[in-house]
């Protein structure tokens, strides 16, 4: 598991233990982040937003350049479980 990995699983289980720090995150993420040490590069906006029993949220990645159409075909079957989130940009 990679550093950017582990800080995010860290996040959401501080978010969990912690409900005052949880509603400090989805209040103010860029500042909350940057108080647990996560660097956003200038122009970069952040959302926080927390499933519920009522409400889910979808997330679609950016698409990477990096990949063909062909390649893109081929990942369609994949499955996206929102814990390997790339922070590459953090």
């Amino acid at each position: 598991m990679n550093d950017q990995s582990n800080q995010y699983q860290q996040l959401i289980a501080k978010c969990w233990a912690d409900e005052a720090f949880k509603h400090r995150l989805l209040d103010n993420p860029a500042e909350t982040l940057k108080a647990e040490g996560m660097e956003l590069p200038e122009g970069v906006r952040v959302q926080v937003v927390e499933n519920t029993a009522q409400a889910f949220t979808l997330v679609i990645p950016a698409r990477p350049a990096e990949l063909s159409h062909e390649e893109l075909s081929g990942a369609a079957g994949g499955f996206y479980d929102g814990w390997g989130w790339n922070f590459n940009w953090l």
